[in-house]
């Protein structure tokens, strides 16, 4: 069987792959692991009952969902403090500032309304590692926890989730964005309620788009994987930058005065920098995947920053991050986690620090991301090959040899086989367009005659 959780938790059409049944299997077994006495510091022997926050995204299928997991913990002893619609990072922040046991998040991050997904939080709001999703895995075919009489827990409302997380945001800023006329795209989802708000007690002049979620029309055309929408407002409106989220606020895109994309290279380039100059990056390093543009290690590198580099996925990020004390990491989707101050990637936290560079310096989004050569850069995915051989092939290695040699200093070749499938991605980044493309093809050729089935 295929392990049920994936890179960024449970995920999958709601009704269909995620049930209700599922979902109050998955909050039963998460009780078993989580919530089972098993606390080093002690807390559990006080005599309370574990403590877990259960937060959703606006998609309508949150609201059984969200239903069935409450169900599931509170009926094995779990207290269950309901935050209602807030953003996957406030949850995770409230789990850590509740001192709660964990959390469980519900959402399907940039995916349309018909999909979810359930996210589990470990004490202090920090992402499960895979083992102890193998045990709560394992726990679903495993006897569940019943108590009975005042050993139930109760499901209560977080009245003051949101309050909190705002004046966390806020509590971060190193400056006021009085002066700054942003609009952001709340892409119909759990940003809406939360985002416009922060900007705007921070000062910011606040135009807004993609903030009346139905329940249905999450992601739908907005947010961050649909940006023309905002570049087009951003022009209309004559603002200053535009800030885009995805359905459950994990991610921060940008658009300048110009109507141009800013990804979360250039995001993570002008972080980093400001960081450093004002002594806050530990180590002078920056955390990003192999997937990063060749131009942020250039950029940074001539700052004076170190760029360390981790397979591609937030949670592997994450662990670097965690595991070495560094500040400031991400990904070039737009997933930045600073972690003096979260403990997973925030979108809002994001975009507000972005701004206060902006106001630090009284520079243009434009300017501040000149510090970085956004390289061309392509993406081919091989299908129906044997990605298990890719590793060792010589035909294959020799090609990638010469390619590099080609590039030089220029440009880089990164082949990835897939995890869940018969595909092998195939990257190239050149100096122009028309060389990463002929490169890459002819790379895609050569892993297609190498590796086919």
């Amino acid at each position: 069987m295929p392990r049920l959780f994936g890179t960024d938790g449970v995920r999958g059409l709601a009704n269909d792959e995620l049930t209700v049944e599922l979902s109050l299997g998955l909050a039963q077994a998460a009780a078993v692991v989580l919530g089972k006495g098993r606390f080093a510091d002690g807390r559990r022997a006080s005599g309370r009952r574990p403590i877990a926050v259960v937060a959703r995204d606006p998609r309508v299928s949150g609201e059984f969902i969200s239903a069935a997991v409450s169900a599931g913990l509170a009926s094995s002893g779990v207290d269950v403090y309901d935050a209602g619609v807030i953003p996957t990072p406030a949850a995770a922040f409230l789990i850590a500032d509740f001192n709660a046991d964990f959390g469980i998040m519900i959402s399907a991050s940039h995916n349309p309304a018909p999909d979810n997904g359930i996210k589990i939080f470990a004490v202090g709001g920090t992402k499960l590692p895979d083992v102890v999703e193998d045990r709560i895995e394992a726990a679903l075919g495993e006897k569940k926890l019943a108590p009975t009489g005042v050993e139930v827990g109760h499901i209560r409302r977080f009245a003051d989730a949101e309050d909190r997380y705002v004046v966390h945001l806020l509590s971060t800023l190193p400056h006021r964005l009085d002066g700054i006329h942003v609009v952001l795209d709340c892409a119909n989802g759990a940003a809406a309620g939360v985002s416009p708000q922060v900007f705007t007690d921070a000062g910011a002049k606040v135009t807004v788009i993609g903030a009346d979620p139905d329940g249905y029309n999450i992601n739908d055309g907005v947010g961050s994987t649909h940006l023309d929408n905002l570049a087009r407002a951003v022009l209309e409106h004559g603002a200053d930058v535009g800030i885009a989220h995805d359905g459950d606020a994990d991610r921060c895109l940008a658009v300048d005065a110009l109507g141009n994309l800013v990804d979360g290279d250039q995001i993570m380039a002008v972080i980093a920098n400001s960081m450093k100059e004002r002594g806050l990056l530990k180590d002078d390093t920056l955390v990003a995947t192999v997937m990063s543009n060749l131009g942020l290690r250039l950029a940074m590198a001539e700052r004076g920053i170190t760029v360390v580099t981790t397979a591609v996925g937030d949670r592997y990020v994450l662990e670097t991050l965690n595991d070495k004390g560094y500040s400031l990491g991400g990904e070039q989707s737009g997933h930045v986690i600073m972690s003096d101050y979260a403990t997973t990637g925030d979108g809002i936290l994001t975009g507000l620090h972005l701004l206060a560079e902006m106001a630090r310096t009284g520079k243009t989004l434009n300017e501040l991301t000149s510090i970085m050569t956004v390289f061309p850069q392509i993406m081919i995915n091989v299908r129906g090959v044997d990605h298990h051989s890719l590793k060792g092939n010589a035909g294959i290695a020799a090609a990638v040899e010469a390619a590099e040699a080609e590039l030089g200093e220029t440009g880089r070749v990164l082949l990835r086989p897939s995890g869940t499938e018969p595909m092998v991605r195939v990257m190239v980044e050149a100096a122009d367009q028309s060389t990463a493309d002929r490169i890459a093809h002819e790379l895609a050729e050569v892993v297609r005659a190498e590796l086919a089935l």
